[in-house]
């Protein structure tokens, strides 16, 4: 409904304060990337002919196109010499930064991603999405993903919307309120029942208040101010004690953590 492939019967969709209905469809769909399952890469053109589908369907001069995609390889951690090649040549997790990459291509203010990470390994899919992570905090783009993988929603989304049979609306907010306060049975059962723990992957170690440091704390152990709650908790109880020195970016001692001090942060958020 975002691109009209399928139009709205009733409500209002806005992409940057104009109604999509009163957009020419060639217009609003040019304006939008696509990153969709399988990548949906041509597999008859080369990698920086796929790249460049959208410039080149704009109009833009060739050596500007050079450029775009030469700036998007780098930008999506492509190695170059790939891009004489064609899909079937590259991994899976290869051909998905090709289809982000073609999908900002031409600079458009809105992703739509869908289900986009479903054909690759766990190992490749954690990858790519600490890979979306990094990349949205230099492109700032907004970015509209749908996955039936409710650990991947909270991990990359600032808000989720969370649709039962029939696109029915259950709950919309921020990965923390769902996680605090699901507002029904269904929504508990599909967040599971380590929403605790879910929780904590959220919280980093600077959002809890720390401990003084004591005398002869050891720090081989210690975790940083970033690290998620969770990982700290695995650190904790890895050695065997109830609390483990934090140090800033510098390497510095800067407190101590404890289990104590984990359960209070996670009441208090």
């Amino acid at each position: 409904m975002i691109n009209r492939l399928i139009e709205p019967t009733s409500g209002v969709i806005e992409v940057q304060g104009r109604r999509v209905l009163d957009m020419p469809v060639h217009e609003l769909r040019r304006g939008i990337g696509y990153v969709i399952q399988q990548t949906g890469l041509f597999p008859h053109k080369t990698i920086a002919a796929n790249i460049a589908t959208v410039p080149s369907l704009l109009g833009w001069d060739k050596a500007k196109v050079r450029e775009r995609t030469a700036e998007l390889v780098d930008l999506v951690g492509l190695d170059p010499e790939l891009l004489s090649r064609y899909p079937a040549e590259l991994s899976g997790g290869q051909q998905q930064r090709v289809g982000v990459a073609r999908a900002l291509a031409a600079d458009p203010p809105i992703l739509l991603m869908d289900e986009p990470y479903s054909a690759v390994d766990p190992i490749v899919r954690a990858r790519l999405q600490d890979e979306l992570i990094s990349l949205q905090r230099r492109v700032h783009k907004t970015i509209v993903l749908v996955t039936h993988d409710i650990d991947e929603a909270i991990k990359l989304a600032d808000f989720i919307a969370l649709l039962n049979v029939g696109g029915v609306l259950e709950q919309f907010g921020p990965p923390s309120e769902l996680l605090r306060s699901p507002v029904n049975d269904f929504v508990a059962d599909f967040l599971g029942s380590e929403r605790a723990l879910k929780r904590m992957g959220l919280l980093r170690v600077r959002d809890v208040d720390l401990a003084p440091v004591l005398d002869g704390i050891d720090a081989s152990t210690a975790v940083r101010l970033d690290t998620p709650l969770r990982q700290a908790l695995d650190v904790i109880v890895d050695s065997r004690s109830r609390a483990v020195a934090v140090v800033d970016d510098n390497g510095g001692v800067v407190g101590m953590l404890t289990i104590d001090q984990i359960a209070t942060g996670m009441a208090k958020e």
